[in-house]
């Protein structure tokens, strides 16, 4: 698939870093660090604009390595990016950690992936059809 992108940043475009990654990591673009207190949150520019096609959205999700050894995780997980959104795209980081945190210009902050959607039509009924689970939510199964 082709993507239309616009990158004002200094940084290399998205790339995946293995062949079979699903995600792009995304840098920040930034003219000054940015410092953030524990549990501060940031919205960190990454100098990209993007044209999805129609049917097609881009998630920004957390990088593992950075939310397991940091505490640094992406607040609205996933992040959705509209197919006729063609703003900057921003990642919204919150610290998790109790340390202080300081993102760097070009550091890998985020990762994007790229997903297909369908469009729903509702059709409002009566009541829905039965299930052997019916209406158990939030660990109704257990945990063993």
């Amino acid at each position: 698939m082709k993507v239309k992108i616009v990158n004002r940043s200094h940084h290399p475009l998205p790339a995946y870093e293995t062949d079979s990654s699903a995600g792009m990591d995304l840098r920040a673009s930034l003219s000054e660090d940015i410092v953030m207190k524990s549990l501060g949150r940031a919205l960190v520019p990454t100098g990209l604009f993007i044209e999805l096609p129609v049917g097609y959205e881009a998630q920004v999700r957390p990088r593992s390595g950075l939310a397991v050894k940091k505490g640094i995780t992406v607040l609205n997980t996933p992040g959705t990016i509209d197919a006729d959104y063609r703003g900057e795209i921003k990642v919204i980081l919150i610290n998790l950690s109790s340390e202080e945190y300081i993102v760097k210009d070009g550091e890998r902050i985020a990762q994007m992936i790229i997903s297909a959607h369908a469009k729903a039509d509702w059709i409002e009924v009566d009541e829905l059809m039965e299930t052997g689970r019916g209406a158990g939510g939030f660990g109704h199964t257990g945990t063993k």
